[in-house]
């Protein structure tokens, strides 16, 4: 039985239960994806001819990597597990970041190194945790079942 202050799990449409930490961290995950698409597009339009192709690689990078953010947000939304591994990732490099421009912008540096901790802390919660490994769990499950309900190896794990 809960206690009345907790309540349960959000679930997805899938039916997983998708603890609140990691519903945050998700949240925050997606702004960060958002900000750094945004920052892409800023860049493609900064871009001039004398430093067109470093505009353009620099700003295609930051889009593709906003948009995978905001793919991974989705995931850890879901309680996907394959999106925890680029996110742990991405906060990881925010963090060297965040260290890297200390000294030009102290509070952009601190602003960064607290969202990359509270995402950190939110994927790396226990209860995040558990809903990612059953995610892990459920999809070896349902690949270890042939489609005609069979419970023969692949021949390639014989």
């Amino acid at each position: 039985m809960l206690p009345e202050d907790h309540d349960p799990p959000e679930a997805d449409s899938a039916g997983r239960r998708v603890p609140a930490p990691l519903r945050a961290a998700a949240g925050l995950v997606l702004v960060e994806g958002l900000l750094v698409l945004l920052f892409g597009l800023a860049e493609a339009t900064r871009t001039s001819g004398d430093r067109l192709a470093m505009g353009a690689s620099s700003a295609v990078f930051f889009v593709a990597y906003g948009v995978a953010l905001g793919f991974c947000s989705w995931g850890m939304h879901s309680a996907r597990s394959w999106a925890r591994g680029p996110v742990l990732l991405s906060q990881l490099m925010l963090l060297g970041l965040a260290w890297g421009v200390r000294h030009d912008s102290l509070a952009m540096a601190i602003s960064a190194a607290v969202v990359a901790l509270i995402v950190l802390a939110g994927v790396l919660h226990p209860a995040s945790i558990d809903a990612l490994e059953r995610d892990r769990h459920d999809r070896h499950e349902r690949d270890d079942h042939h489609a005609d309900g069979s419970d023969e190896p692949h021949p390639w794990d014989r």
